[in-house]
């Protein structure tokens, strides 16, 4: 028993000694072929192979040196006697074929690859050999030959298609491509998202539009295979064809008996683009053919409303009867859910419509009023609609309400974003009141928060304020601007105007010109009298093109131009000057975008 214990540990010893030594070894011949020195490679990979017969990685390694080297007589020896003794290994008559156009002998070559196409034998394993074999050297259009030769011997038409797929891809064969593609999908449908990617690399709109003409004969074609369909909706969002790729889904929807979540996620890619009228049509879908125990009903019925309003504001015509229908939509929605804490963001939704739509204020700050008896509230809700009620009172003049309500979301938020979206809102009232030092320090203090957009706003307000402040002994000339800003804070703009109009008047040349001018062309954008506006900024950046608001008045004139005036030419130098000449500005890697996109340029 010991002797063969012995006898064992000894064997164990010397196979682990030869294999260390082997690895030693190919390490070495590894870093000799790096280092170009293929003669002492060539040598050690050959010993490698000669050691270890079963590993023809070595073999090959072996000829790469020979074809270095040049050695093309001694390469041809060793492979037809590889080729003679592994008649399976049909990839070595490749090799052998490349050697030969090496030698520019294509004769010899194509014989030799055809050599190969003939004794391939039927083994997945072997086919794809022998197509990599091929893929190696570029020889693109052999490497399908082998698929095609393989799918016949193994009787699957499709095995292959996703290897075709690349090849044809590889040689801009895009209707092959495509249509490999799709076998490829057919056969394993888990590979449609890697494939997805692909498209998404390489496609051009040309290209999608083949996808989707071949998508469709499929569709008609072959009803069992469902990923077709998806595909299909893939590529009208790809083209951002939101109506057709709905009703794919919807089509999946009904044949498969889901829940509406496909539906749902095309409504929310249409809202995220914008397409709020298809976006209505996906949540409209789910709220009307689901029950309300599908787990998409709820968010469905809130997204509903949310695009139905952007769709009305999109719009510059809409009428009042617009909003006044999505209003009672929304009374219809709360009466079957109920006021309570799982409706609160759509009840604050609807005071926004009834007081900054309707301008009905105290039935917004009714609603807001009955949302906070509620018990249970989440204190984040709580908060929002808190800081909603106090906007509508301050709009309505009871100042004292506002400020006691900002003050409460700021004592109980204290440093979080909702704390400080309150004190600036507080801070903002004193500015309207006329105290602009208590309001410019705590702007001051604002500049440090954690959120950019209150940052900036105190920022902004700040140094206005420091910019004007003592300017005029009686404080006057900023009093009056205030209370324009007010005014316009509650949608009282003839009002707003006639102040503005006032300190034109009685500071003529003062610095807050270029100010009123900006805010006037806000209004009129407000009002959609788009060519009055487009004036007031022309104004600010021919006669202030110094002041603070001139790469603002810029950009909106630019944008007025390119969306609402139709005069691209007009917009399109707009932008141009305003990245050439306020490289510091905000909005200047902006309008390089939208310059480059205007001349035509394909961006990233």
């Amino acid at each position: 028993m010991f002797k063969m214990k012995y006898y064992i540990g000894l064997i164990f010893l010397s196979f682990f000694a030869i294999t260390s030594l082997s690895a030693q070894e190919s390490k070495l011949a590894q870093q000799y072929y790096n280092d170009g020195e293929f003669e002492k490679a060539g040598t050690l990979y050959l010993k490698l192979y000669n050691a270890q017969k079963n590993n023809e990685y070595y073999f090959g390694r072996y000829i790469d040196c020979l074809v270095y080297l040049e050695e093309f007589d001694q390469a041809e020896k060793d492979l037809k006697r590889i080729i003679k003794e592994r008649p399976k290994s049909v990839s070595w008559s490749v090799i052998l074929g490349n050697i030969y156009e090496l030698q520019f002998k294509p004769e010899k070559a194509e014989k030799q690859y055809n050599n190969a196409l003939a004794n391939l034998p039927k083994e997945r394993h072997q086919i794809i050999r022998l197509a990599q074999a091929f893929n190696k050297i570029t020889k693109y259009d052999w490497a399908v030959k082998t698929y095609e030769q393989g799918a016949e011997l193994l009787k699957d038409k499709n095995i292959f298609a996703y290897y075709q797929a690349d090849l044809h891809r590889r040689m801009g064969n895009t209707q092959e491509m495509i249509t490999a593609y799709l076998d490829a999908i057919a056969y394993q449908e888990s590979r449609m998202t890697s494939i997805q990617t692909i498209f998404q690399r390489f496609f051009s709109e040309q290209d999608y539009l083949e996808l989707q003409n071949q998508l469709y004969q499929r569709v008609q074609s072959n009803t069992s295979v469902y990923a077709f369909n998806e595909m299909l909706a893939w590529v009208f969002i790809q083209r951002k064809d939101y109506k057709n790729a709905l009703r794919q889904m919807i089509a999946l929807d009904k044949r498969n008996e889901e829940e509406g979540g496909r539906v749902y996620n095309i409504g929310q890619i249409a809202a995220e683009d914008e397409d709020w009228e298809v976006a209505s049509r996906a949540f409209e879908y789910i709220v009307t053919e689901k029950s309300q125990y599908s787990p998409y009903f709820f968010d469905a019925q809130k997204w509903n409303l949310y695009a139905k309003r952007k769709k009305i504001e999109a719009d510059p015509n809409y009428a009042a009867e617009d909003i006044q229908s999505l209003v009672d939509q929304y009374y219809e929605f709360l009466n079957k859910l109920g006021f309570n804490p799982r409706t609160v963001y759509i009840i604050i939704e609807l005071a926004e419509l009834e007081a900054l739509y309707l301008n009905d204020l105290p039935k917004a700050i009714e609603t807001l009023t009955q949302l906070l008896k509620l018990q249970g509230l989440d204190p984040s809700a709580e908060a929002e609609a808190k800081l909603s009620l106090a906007d509508y009172y301050l709009m309505t003049g009871e100042i004292w309400e506002s400020t006691l309500l900002y003050s409460q979301v700021d004592k109980d938020f204290g440093q979080g974003i909702l704390g400080h979206e309150a004190r600036l809102r507080n801070a903002r009232l004193s500015y309207f009141n006329g105290d602009f030092t208590w309001a410019q320090a705590q702007f001051d203090v604002l500049k440090n928060s954690t959120s950019k957009l209150i940052s900036n706003d105190a920022l902004d307000i700040s140094v206005f304020i420091m910019d004007n402040l003592g300017l005029d002994t009686t404080e006057q000339s900023l009093q009056l601007f205030a209370d324009a800003e007010l005014l316009i804070f509650q949608n009282k703009f003839e009002a707003a105007n006639e102040v503005f109009n006032q300190l034109l008047v009685q500071f003529p040349d003062h610095s807050l010109q270029d100010d009123v001018y900006y805010f006037q062309a806000n209004m009129f954008e407000e009002q959609q009298d788009y060519k009055q506006a487009a004036e007031l900024y022309e104004r600010i950046i021919t006669e202030h093109v110094e002041e603070i608001r001139a790469d603002n008045a810029m950009f909106k004139l630019a944008q007025l131009y390119e969306t609402k005036l139709n005069e691209p030419e007009k917009a399109k130098n707009l932008y141009e000057r305003l990245f050439l000449e306020f490289t510091g500005s905000v909005y200047a890697v902006e309008a390089r975008e939208k310059y480059r996109a205007m001349r035509g340029d394909q961006l990233q």
